[in-house]
């Protein structure tokens, strides 16, 4: 039965860092930016989106490691950042679209969840423990990524605010962002989000 989970959990989480992608490579679009069009990531296709340490030996590590969180990440879809029509606000847009996106999945199935009669859940079981998944993942995916250390999409929230007088501290996350990143995945400096993913879970589902 835990292999079972286990592999639902890691599908929705891939199927979730996808749809995460999608929504970056849509709205540059939108923006004027056919990059990802061109390259063909504005697909379902799993495998144009499958990234070898983000989406497979990352979210395995985490699994064996035994961490409360599945986390990862797709390879992220191609922009060029000069095409866009809205140059002053068009990186951002596009960086919050992915959690926002799931954030979105998250009130979808959430709220189906909290306005489903349980007598339907009996009926069809596993359906509440798959939606359950969607909604947690998504939440658990939208904090993460709202984390403002690079390469993560929050980083560009941080960077479009930070006056020009603190470039170094910009310069230094730049640089070495993704292993301050894996030391906190791996030492449990974000296992606070865990904590708001569950508050964030109850309040959506009533659970």
């Amino acid at each position: 039965m835990e292999f079972i989970i286990t592999i639902f959990s890691l599908a929705i989480l891939l199927f979730s860092v996808i749809i995460h992608e999608l929504a970056h490579g849509y709205v540059a679009y939108s923006l004027g930016d056919p990059t990802a069009k061109y390259q063909g990531r504005l697909t379902l296709n799993p495998i144009k989106h499958l990234d070898l340490f983000g989406s497979i030996i990352l979210p395995l590590l985490l699994f064996f490691a035994g961490s409360p969180m599945l986390l990862g990440w797709a390879k992220p879809v191609p922009v060029n950042p000069y095409n866009f029509t809205d140059q002053k606000w068009g990186a951002l847009k596009v960086s919050l679209a992915g959690p926002l996106t799931n954030i979105a999945l998250a009130l979808l199935f959430g709220i189906i969840i909290r306005f489903t009669p349980l007598s339907f859940f009996v009926v069809v079981p596993g359906l509440l423990i798959i939606f359950s998944f969607i909604v947690h993942i998504n939440i658990i995916l939208a904090l993460f990524n709202l984390v403002p250390i690079p390469p993560l999409d929050g980083h560009w929230v941080l960077f479009k605010f930070i006056p020009s007088q603190y470039d170094y501290v910009r310069d230094f996350l730049s640089q070495y962002g993704i292993f301050i990143l894996l030391l906190l995945l791996f030492t449990g400096g974000l296992q606070f989000l865990g904590t708001l993913a569950q508050i964030f879970f109850s309040a959506i589902t009533g659970i």
